[in-house]
């Protein structure tokens, strides 16, 4: 390896440099909304893009796009293991998205695109920030197990102490000569547990009420 090789070499340090900070500044916010996929993750999707993105650009008389393309598939494939379905919710997709925006960010330092990669960095923070506001945030939700005696109008009566207007993962059995519901109600009030024990009281039809954590 000539001097000029080296020094050629040299050259290309501040554009991993450049992608680690934004990297890390991606996972920096992350991690702050405490996310699967935080500072080390996205630090390292960023590098790798930037890496694979400078090798392509220096591989000889091959096609510099080959590596660089096989990138979004890779990381859209390593996305793929952050989404999760959970409790009739897909989760993760944010996640996801974000890692694979992180990879296009240092695919951007990697090809020397510095405002670019700068600017896009903004445009996450932008956007996380934005759509994380109470303007934009869903009204979080809160589930509970009950199990009642059914004779007659009862689980109109569960569902307007609740405010729903359906159950979920709901289960009919019998014992003996009484009918058992046992469901899964969705909530927008979160209920204390005295609260759920003047439920139980006011309501003799009700067997059990219990709170579920959302995960």
């Amino acid at each position: 390896m000539t001097w000029e090789q080296i020094l050629l070499q040299l050259g290309m340090l501040p554009d991993l440099l450049l992608s680690i900070l934004l990297g890390f500044a991606i996972g920096f916010e992350r991690r702050l909304r405490s996310k699967e996929a935080g500072i080390r993750t996205h630090t390292i999707v960023c590098v790798g893009a930037a890496l694979m993105t400078i090798i392509s650009r220096n591989i000889g008389n091959g096609d510099p796009g080959r590596i660089a393309a096989q990138i979004v598939s890779g990381v859209g494939f390593l996305g793929a293991g952050m989404i999760v379905y959970k409790q009739h919710e897909v989760k993760g997709l944010t996640t996801a998205a974000g890692v694979w925006a992180t990879a296009g960010v240092g695919m951007a330092c990697g090809a020397g695109l510095y405002v670019v990669a700068v600017g896009a960095t903004v445009v996450i923070f932008a956007v996380q920030f934005v759509l994380h506001s109470k303007l934009f945030r869903n009204a979080k939700q809160y589930s509970v197990k009950i199990e009642f005696l059914h004779t007659g109008d009862e689980n109109n009566v569960i569902k307007g102490i609740f405010g729903t207007d359906r159950f979920n993962h709901l289960i009919i059995r019998r014992e003996e000569n009484r009918v058992v519901y046992s469901a899964t109600l969705i909530t927008d009030e979160e209920f204390s547990s005295t609260q759920l024990n003047e439920i139980v009281q006011q309501n003799p039809f009700v067997l059990s009420i219990e709170r579920c954590e959302n995960e």
